[in-house]
């Protein structure tokens, strides 16, 4: 992991730090972490997020700054529901638990877990 990814994968497991499920896998390019067997969050090597929400939100989210639509590689976006925030959007704690939370209501809502 690049230096900002593992700054930010701790930034991430701390907010996260009571959830019963919790792993990390490497994918998308990052380090991602998952939460009832579903991935929340990935650290993205540049410092940035890649966030998995409700899709019939996506629009309303890339509304926020530093928001974009996620992409495989070039030209091929990932779809609704997966948003890629810029480091500099998540730089302080309440950006980043904000994108946090809306991962986990939206991993609640696929998994049952409990908010």
């Amino acid at each position: 992991m690049t230096p900002d990814q593992t700054v930010l994968v701790e930034r991430v497991r701390a907010l996260i730090a009571g959830e019963p499920v919790v792993r990390e896998v490497s994918m998308f390019g990052g380090r991602s972490v998952m939460v009832n067997e579903k991935m929340i969050v990935s650290a993205l090597k540049d410092g940035g997020l890649l966030v998995h929400v409700d899709a019939d939100q996506h629009d309303e989210f890339l509304s926020r700054p530093g928001a974009v639509q996620a992409e495989m590689g070039p030209g091929r976006d990932m779809g609704p529901g997966w948003i890629e925030v810029a480091a500099d959007a998540i730089s302080d704690d309440e950006h980043l638990a904000s994108w946090i939370g809306i991962a986990m209501d939206y991993n609640r809502a696929v998994t049952g877990g409990h908010p």
